[in-house]
C-alpha cells in the first residue's frame, strides 16, 4: 500500500515567520516550515548558519528572534517536552563517568520526574526494551566511558525514544561515527519514523548517508534558505543562487559532493565529506 503524501498526514512541527538573530546579526528570517507525520527533513548549511540554534529553539531552549514554533499544536514552553525526543552530537563523554549504558537509558525513562526518580512498576522492562531496541544489549552494563562512540549513540538512540515521541529532533547525530555505526543509528531513527509515524529534523553535515530516506532538505546559507526534496534543492543552480557564488553538486557514484560552497568556518567539510553542509 502506497503510503499517504506528508501533506495528508497530520502535522507535527509547525514554525511560522521565524526569523534567528545572533550577536545583533539576523542570520535568516521568514522560515515557514511544517514537518509532517512520518517525514524526515534533513536541515544542511555551513557552520554559523543558525541549524543548532533553531533546534534549540523548537526544544524551547533559545528563543527566536521573530515568529513561533508549535509541536502537535501546542507552543513550544521553555522546558522539556515529552513530545520531542533528541539525539545530540556523538560526542564521546568522559572515560571516569560513573553511569553504566543502562543508566543513561534509564534517564530518558523517568529523567522527565521532579526530584528523586522513584522506580515505577514496568520501568526496568522499558528501559530493557529500549536497550534490545538499539542493539545495545551486548555493553548496556558497561560504563559508558569506556563505550565507543558508535555504542554511546544507540544508547543516546535509547534515551530519547524513551517516550515514543512524535517529534524526533537530531543533531549531527552521526559525526565522528564509522559507516557502520552511521547506518546502525540511521536504521534505529528510520524505523522509529515508520513505526510510530514520527516526525523527523536532523541536521546534518553530510546527506550522503540519509540519501534514499530523507523527504525533504531545509538548506540554510548566506542569510537565505529553500526547502525542497533532495532532487529539487541539491542542484548547481538551486545552491548557486542560495550562496550567491557558483557551487557545483557532482556525482560520484552514489555519493553527492558538493563543490565550492564558501564556508570560512568549516570548509574542509567540502572536499572530504560529501554534500556537506
Amino acid at each position: 500500500m502506497t503510503p499517504p503524501a506528508a501533506g495528508a498526514r497530520p502535522v507535527v512541527l509547525s514554525i511560522r515567520d521565524a526569523a534567528l538573530q545572533r550577536g545583533g546579526r539576523e542570520l535568516w528570517a521568514g522560515l515557514d516550515l511544517d514537518v509532517h507525520a512520518g517525514e524526515l527533513v534533513a536541515v544542511l548549511g555551513p557552520s554559523g548558519s543558525g541549524k543548532t540554534t533553531l533546534l534549540r529553539a523548537i526544544l524551547g531552549l533559545e528563543p527566536l528572534s521573530r515568529g513561533s514554533v508549535t509541536v502537535e499544536g501546542e507552543a513550544v514552553e521553555h522546558r522539556g517536552s515529552r513530545s520531542i525526543g533528541y539525539i545530540p552530537q556523538a560526542r564521546p563523554l568522559p572515560r571516569d563517568t560513573s553511569l553504566r549504558g543502562r543508566d543513561l537509558v534509564t534517564l530518558g525513562v523517568d529523567g522527565h520526574r521532579f526530584g528523586f526518580p522513584i522506580p515505577r512498576r514496568g520501568d526496568r522492562a522499558r528501559v530493557d526494551a529500549l536497550i534490545d531496541a538499539v542493539g545495545a544489549r551486548d555493553f548496556a552494563d558497561r560504563p559508558v566511558g569506556l563505550l565507543s562512540g558508535g555504542e554511546q549513540q544507540r544508547l543516546r538512540a535509547g534515551q530519547a525514544l524513551a517516550d515514543d515521541p512524535p517529534l524526533l529532533l537530531c543533531d549531527e547525530p552521526l559525526t565522528s561515527l564509522d559507516l557502520a555505526n552511521q547506518q546502525a543509528v540511521i536504521g534505529l531513527i528510520d524505523r522509529h519514523r515508520r513505526d510510530k509515524d514520527a516526525a523527523v529534523l536532523l541536521v546534518t553535515h553530510d546527506i550522503n548517508p540519509l540519501l534514499g530516506k530523507v523527504d525533504r532538505i531545509l538548506y540554510i546559507a548566506n542569510g537565505r534558505f529553500t526547502l525542497g526534496t533532495p532532487q529539487e534543492v541539491l542542484r548547481s543552480d538551486v545552491l548557486t543562487a542560495l550562496y550567491g557564488a557558483h557551487v557545483f553538486v557532482l556525482r560520484a557514484g552514489d555519493r553527492l559532493v558538493v563543490v565550492g560552497a564558501p564556508d570560512a568556518e568549516a570548509s574542509h567539510h567540502h572536499h572530504d565529506h560529501g554534500a556537506d553542509a
